[in-house]
């Protein structure tokens, strides 16, 4: 194996799903702004949309959370292409 190629900062970091507040603890080198304290222990928080403890494949449930309203936005930026608007046509 190549030496030096792998990064230095590995650390604990606290993920957080902010679609049902789970937090999960892993070493990663992703940059983080925010801390959050876990059992008395203060970590570097990383906030997901979604994670596998809401992920409709994981859950089992195929309501997925739209925090941003981006699955609308896109269904109305593309609602002139679908085949129902061109058959009204």
């Amino acid at each position: 194996m190549r030496k030096d190629i792998h990064p230095e900062n590995y650390r604990l970091v606290a993920f957080k799903d902010m679609s049902n507040d789970d937090v999960f603890i892993t070493k990663s080198t992703a940059e983080a702004k925010e801390t959050i304290t876990v059992d008395g222990v203060e970590y570097p928080l990383v906030k997901l949309e979604i994670s596998r403890t809401s992920h409709p494949y994981y859950t089992g449930k195929t309501k997925l959370v739209d925090t941003a309203g981006r699955i609308d936005k896109f269904k109305n930026k593309y609602k002139k292409f679908s085949k129902e608007e061109k058959k009204a046509e």
